[in-house]
């Protein structure tokens, strides 16, 4: 099933997942709102959205045109390494690339993070 994307080009997702996507929406972290503040409204040429179910996932943004994932790491992550793998897998099964960013990174250096977006978006459209 998740290797599938549907005709119309939507990947699956569960639908529990979408009740939690909107309260991690509400909960935002604060990497989260510094880089949304950076990439809403297509200031980097694409459209991003917040906490988008994706399988059995939920992917902290989200650019449906070009099938991108931007995960921020947290601390908690260093516990997940291997979640962390398989969901990437799984998404490459579907067509989805993923940027991982930690979140001291965003915190620290936003540019740097920006740059590294926009070098994928750069890539993407050659």
């Amino acid at each position: 099933m998740y290797n599938v994307v549907a005709k119309n080009g939507i990947i699956p997702y569960r639908k529990d997942l979408k009740e939690k996507a909107r309260q991690l929406r509400k909960d935002s972290t604060l990497s989260e709102i510094l880089l949304w503040q950076e990439i809403r409204k297509r200031q980097l040429g694409v459209q991003f959205h917040r906490q988008v179910p994706i399988l059995d996932y939920i992917v902290d943004f989200y650019c449906h045109e070009i099938k991108l994932a931007i995960e921020i790491n947290g601390s908690s992550h260093e516990w997940k390494v291997e979640y962390d793998k398989l969901r990437a897998k799984r998404l490459k099964a579907t067509g989805v690339s993923t940027l991982v960013f930690d979140d001291l990174d965003v915190k620290r250096d936003i540019n740097w993070v920006l740059n590294q977006i926009v070098e994928y978006l750069q890539e993407a459209a050659r």
